[in-house]
């Protein structure tokens, strides 16, 4: 009979490493835990657009990566949005024309996307559809007719023109694409508003389709001008992107769901 050296484990001995087993296992789980929380408040953070408000330049089923780092650290930075310190750490105020993640003005728990117009000091205005930076007009070259669905599925139609904004600090132009279905409404003739320090100014590129702040009342939906504090983060890139135009169910329509050209593009 061939003898070996190895000595059979008892109970307790299996009972022993099976605890040795599971404290490892919870060691493993409590580091990837802490390296995800990490990552998402100080370096980036996914989010998804529920609305049409940024159409053209973001879709209905787009997911985002938001850089948390780009104007520094504030509570909404945190999960639960601790109330760890005041302002921001550090100060950095965003760049004009950036599209950026914020908390809503009436409602901190929610997310809104929008790209910002002003900065404190600033002269923002909407004559007859013509956005006015500063008394001057904001160029918007025609590019033709543009069709799109929003989060009703409601087919929009309406012409496209590509809006360039004027840098800041030392920054350049920003150029991106606006979709305007008419020239009326309040959202097309505004007062003139003046940006107050710690406060920036933000609007959607579907400008007759979006809450921002062009609406200062006292609405469930008014954005008005938004505290710096509220910021969360830069939007760089579209990582994903689904259509939804099927219910989740129908799996076989999975492939077809997903917009393969929009996948790693970067937000301008």
């Amino acid at each position: 009979m061939e003898q070996t050296d190895e000595m059979a484990s008892t109970p307790q001995d299996r009972k022993q490493s099976g605890k040795e087993s599971l404290i490892e296992t919870i060691r493993t789980l409590a580091g990837v835990i802490l390296v995800v929380v990490g990552v998402r408040t100080f370096l980036w953070e996914p989010f998804n657009i529920p609305s049409g408000s940024m159409i053209p330049t973001l879709q209905v089923g787009d997911y985002l990566w938001v850089s948390k780092y780009s104007y520094g650290y504030s509570r909404y930075s945190f999960p639960f949005s601790l109330n760890l310190f005041e302002g921001r750490i550090p100060d950095r105020m965003p760049h004009r024309g950036d599209v950026a993640v914020f908390r809503f003005t009436k409602d901190t728990s929610i997310d809104y996307v929008k790209r910002i117009i002003g900065l404190p000091g600033d002269h923002v205005q909407v004559r007859a559809g013509q956005l006015y930076l500063n008394g001057t007009a904001v160029p918007c070259a025609p590019r033709g007719e543009y069709a799109a669905v929003d989060e009703r599925r409601t087919r929009m139609e309406g012409e496209l023109c590509h809006e360039t904004l004027p840098g800041s600090a030392g920054a350049g132009p920003v150029s991106h694409d606006v979709l305007r279905l008419t020239n009326e409404g309040m959202q097309n003739d505004t007062p003139d508003y003046v940006v107050p320090p710690g406060y920036f100014f933000a609007m959607g590129d579907n400008r007759d389709d979006s809450a921002d702040s062009r609406f200062m009342g006292d609405g469930k939906e008014d954005l008005g001008f938004v505290p710096v504090e509220n910021l969360v983060g830069h939007a760089g890139m579209v990582f994903f992107s689904v259509d939804a135009a099927y219910p989740v169910w129908q799996f076989w329509e999975w492939p077809m769901e997903v917009r393969w050209s929009r996948l790693f593009t970067m937000i301008h």
